[in-house]
């Protein structure tokens, strides 16, 4: 009996060769550098043009009376008088000023708190909640975000004509507590951050749902301090409606009162005087930015992602 050997079939050759990884490019060496220069250039322009207006701000807070407008108007005078000027500030009119400041931040304290909860409260409801029309109020929201607010203070004023409530708190406060873009900016937020897994979870332990959603605040707490800052701002700021609304000169807020005083056209109040008002009214703002930037860079990057 004879036997036949097989001879193995002739196998490929192994690559054992590992493929080499491309080294990860930064994006800045892939651009043009003409490209680089010329984005760099428009961007400085843009920071000149932003920052030139506050630097002429503080140069003019720190000047005397005669010296706002002779020299150089974009740097310092002979004498140093901020201090002055300052004490000078609030002591014109019989300390009319500091009335200002603090109606200022009532309007923009409380009305900056209470619509960051309507807001988030809002926000929350249309992320987490399904109920008929859910779509149509959510795309009411985002036309209400692009009106421009300008457009509604007409309105608002015979509104508030109409009940008797002109040259009050409550008109110009009431107006303040409103933000679209807060509930915009808070439904996108609780749609990511919120699980529905914990308000499942919630509710199978019995939690009602008003004790669900504060659960969910402490999630939120990004967009809403963004939420709140904006707010801030846009009423620190409002001029229009609160010169529609108010005749009294002790409920105005800062920004009518500094144009009241503009009008006077430099007596019995100085331009420096109006103008060290302008620097101090923007104190506040600044501290605000600057004590929840953290909060507020991250809750805006979010709704920007989403």
């Amino acid at each position: 009996m004879t036997t036949t050997l097989q001879t193995p079939a002739p196998t490929e050759p192994v690559a054992t060769a590992t493929r080499r990884r491309r080294p990860r490019t930064s994006p800045l060496t892939t651009v043009n550098p003409a490209t680089r220069l010329l984005v760099l250039l428009i961007m400085s322009l843009f920071a000149v043009y932003f920052l030139v207006p506050v630097w002429w701000l503080v140069v003019s807070a720190t000047k005397g009376q005669g010296e706002l407008f002779s020299g150089n108007g974009f740097w310092f005078g002979g004498h140093f008088a901020l201090v002055d000027n300052v004490q000078t500030l609030f002591r014109a009119q019989g300390g009319i000023y500091s009335r200002w400041l603090l109606n200022s931040l009532l309007y923009a304290v409380g009305g900056g708190i209470v619509s960051t909860l309507l807001a988030s409260m809002c926000g929350y409801a249309l992320a987490k909640f399904s109920f008929p029309g859910r779509e149509a109020v959510f795309g009411t929201v985002l036309a209400a975000v692009l009106l421009p607010a300008p457009v509604l203070a007409i309105p608002l004023y015979l509104v508030f004509s109409y009940t008797g409530t002109v040259n009050t708190f409550w008109s110009v406060f009431i107006p303040s507590i409103v933000s679209p873009f807060g509930v915009y900016l808070s439904r996108i937020y609780a749609a990511s951050s919120v699980p529905d897994q914990i308000i499942e979870a919630g509710r199978l332990d019995g939690a009602g749902e008003f004790r669900i959603f504060t659960i969910g605040v402490r999630l939120m707490a990004p967009a809403m301090v963004t939420i709140f800052l904006f707010q801030f701002v846009a009423i620190w700021t409002n001029f229009l409606l609160p010169s529609l609304m108010l005749a009294d000169t002790s409920l105005q807020p800062v920004t009518v009162g500094l144009v009241s005083w503009r009008e006077l056209q430099g007596y019995p109040i100085s331009y420096t005087t109006v103008v060290t008002g302008a620097l101090v009214s923007v104190i506040p703002v600044v501290a605000m930015f600057l004590s929840l930037q953290s909060f507020w860079s991250k809750g805006l990057a979010t709704g920007a992602v989403k």
